[in-house]
């Protein structure tokens, strides 16, 4: 299991939440192939919403990878990275291909991105994601500490709250 740079990892949350729903429920495989026709058409044109999750959905379904290893390591880092490096670890066949190379050339950044939230979504199992739930960041805190970062204690402190003083 590889540790996943955070944005990456909501960004493929994301695009998970995105597919469930348009899917619906019960699942509509029509408007599902709808909103994937019409992302490809804008993307595939050159234009297209420049957006991380938007572009990983509709490279989502044509998508394959071919350096799983080194997109996980790309994985580290949200923002920088090597666009190219990244873009000849995956690719996309037929009408797909127009949409890929579109995207690689417009919005080199945003398609890095989207090509490895497209990857961390479709291998789950390949990477591991830190828990930054409320619930994980309070385990082991028991309310305030003792003494503060400044060296000031809690019976300090407490002083000047209006209610011990009254």
């Amino acid at each position: 299991m590889r540790k996943v740079h955070p944005e990456f990892a909501y960004q493929s949350r994301e695009l998970e939440g995105q597919i469930e729903g348009i899917l619906g429920d019960p699942p509509n495989r029509k408007n599902y192939q709808m909103m994937q026709s019409a992302l490809a058409s804008e993307y595939a044109s050159g234009g297209g919403i420049e957006d991380v999750n938007m572009m990983s959905f509709a490279l989502v379904d044509h998508i394959t990878f071919s350096n799983p290893k080194g997109l996980l390591a790309e994985a580290a880092e949200y923002e920088g990275g090597d666009p190219a490096a990244v873009f000849a670890m995956a690719s996309c066949e037929g009408e797909a291909g127009k949409m890929y190379q579109a995207m690689t050339e417009n919005h080199p950044e945003l398609a890095r991105q989207a090509i490895i939230a497209a990857f961390l979504f479709k291998h789950p199992r390949k990477w591991d994601d830190d828990d930054q739930s409320l619930e994980q960041l309070s385990r082991n805190d028991d309310g305030d500490d003792e003494q503060d970062e400044d060296g000031v204690t809690d019976d300090f402190a407490g002083m000047f709250d209006s209610e011990d003083n009254q």
